[in-house]
């Protein structure tokens, strides 16, 4: 099975095809930004599609990332693998980011709780903890540092994602064995192409995963009365 992993949701836009089986992308290209990924995804997703023999009729899944992460970016993101798997008549399966940045660390960090916290912003993260093996110990949920930090219970705890440091610093206040494995800003696309590859289309939709009401509301204010 080959497929095409596609991510907007935080600070990249990224993407990559890879091979059941195989250990690295056949291609890949990833570009840090917070703003642009409308513009910028389906270039790349053109220049990687043009570094793989047989280019999208090759494809027989295409994977993105559905959330937590900007509600702009995660639209771009899905709407592009819907049309992708539309046009070529494929499935397409929706991962979580913090499913994409914690899954590194599954099955390699024994007797350590895994949680990945992302930025939310305004002293905010999207956070989830799951166990070694990758068992869902704290529900994906957004809170504050502390609280993040409460929820972890005894430790210790490996954190990943932007806001890994700003956890931590609230476990070490309150004496939680905690260590920052990777900080990155955005998940390692080629782990969302493996989770799309073992993700079930029926249950893992592409559809934006929402933990708060976009921060825009229409101008009814500004509409003038119909005549």
């Amino acid at each position: 099975m080959r497929i095409l992993a596609i991510d907007t949701a935080l600070g990249a836009c990224s993407a990559c095809v890879l091979d059941a089986g195989e250990a690295q992308p056949l291609a890949s290209e990833q570009l840090a930004m917070d703003r642009g990924h409308a513009e910028a995804l389906m270039p790349l997703v053109e220049r990687v599609m043009n570094a793989v023999e047989g280019g999208f009729s090759s494809l027989n899944r295409v994977a993105v990332t559905v959330g937590p992460g900007s509600y702009t970016g995660l639209r771009v993101g899905v709407s592009a693998a819907r049309a992708i798997a539309f046009a070529a008549g494929i499935p397409s399966v929706g991962v979580t980011t913090v499913a994409a940045c914690a899954a590194p660390l599954i099955g390699r960090e024994p007797g350590r709780v895994i949680a990945a916290a992302l930025d939310a912003r305004h002293g905010q993260v999207w956070f989830q903890a799951l166990s070694a093996e990758g068992k869902p110990l704290v529900s994906l949920r957004q809170v504050s540092y502390r609280d993040a930090a409460r929820a972890i219970g005894a430790g210790p705890v490996s954190l990943v994602g932007s806001s890994a440091l700003a956890v931590a610093n609230e476990a070490w206040a309150i004496g939680l064995d905690a260590v920052v494995v990777d900080s990155a800003r955005a998940p390692d696309i080629a782990w969302v192409a493996r989770l799309g590859l073992i993700a079930d289309p029926e249950t893992a939709p592409p559809r934006p995963l929402y933990l708060k009401a976009p921060e825009t509301t229409p101008q009814d204010k500004a509409r003038l009365p119909r005549r």
